[in-house]
């Protein structure tokens, strides 16, 4: 969980702008290994309390639609490295193919099975196990695909020094994000120029501000919010 060395990183990270993410997160090797200590420990815990949870949304997605239970997706992890990101899913097979990358409210890729899985964000679930073996942690920056990672700024590319997280200060800010771009026609443009641009400001707060005790309050957040769409719809 330590930083790399400077010099091992990626030659496109090692820029002056990602050098004072760098330093800042350094001065916190106790806040890194606490961090993936709480990581390992709770993945395990809820891997053990969510199984009855997760079976069931596997039999119900499986009468739903035809299609694999998970859908599995490359993202880009911690110092560009390449992942899986694991997710029930949400939407017909192959959707990826049938529609633009990012997904809009209303999307007809949709199952009905997905709307609802989607609208209490159990589709996450399984990136437990993505947290457990350590391509991501419970807070961070989402991780995205690699398309839009080719288009990061040099200062964007610091979020790649810490791992990708299932919660993120910019998800917590932008929870309706789907509703934001749902009229567009070209969904990548005003992904890139509009939101991604918005969304790394948190984020890069989040590298600034980073701490275990920043990791707990934005958890006990994201939680708030999931809470709070169950119970209001």
């Amino acid at each position: 969980m330590f930083l790399t060395k400077w010099d091992k990183l990626p030659e496109d990270m090692k820029n002056d702008k990602v050098l004072k993410y760098y330093q800042n997160i350094k001065k916190k090797p106790l806040q890194l290994v606490i961090k993936r200590f709480f990581d390992i420990v709770f993945s395990l815990v809820l891997c053990i309390f969510l199984t009855p949870l997760a079976i069931l949304i596997s039999i119900f997605i499986k009468i739903d639609s035809p299609g694999p239970v998970f859908f599995k997706q490359k993202r880009v992890a911690r110092y560009g490295k390449i992942f899986m990101i694991l997710k029930f899913r949400t939407m017909v097979e192959n959707a990826e193919n049938k529609g633009p990358l990012i997904t809009v409210n209303e999307d007809k890729r949709i199952t009905r099975v997905g709307k609802i899985i989607r609208r209490f964000r159990f589709d996450e679930l399984p990136q437990i196990f993505n947290v457990l073996i350590g391509d991501m942690s419970f807070v961070g920056t989402r991780p995205e695909i690699q398309k839009y990672v080719l288009s990061y700024t040099d200062e964007m590319k610091a979020t790649l020094l810490m791992p990708p997280g299932v919660t993120s200060f910019a998800s917590i800010k932008f929870e309706n994000e789907e509703f934001l771009i749902k009229k567009s026609e070209d969904v990548d443009f005003i992904y890139l120029n509009e939101i991604l641009p918005q969304k790394m400001k948190y984020n890069l707060l989040y590298l600034k501000n980073f701490n275990f005790w920043f990791d707990v309050k934005l958890e006990l957040k994201t939680i708030f919010l999931v809470l709070k769409t169950i119970f209001n719809k």
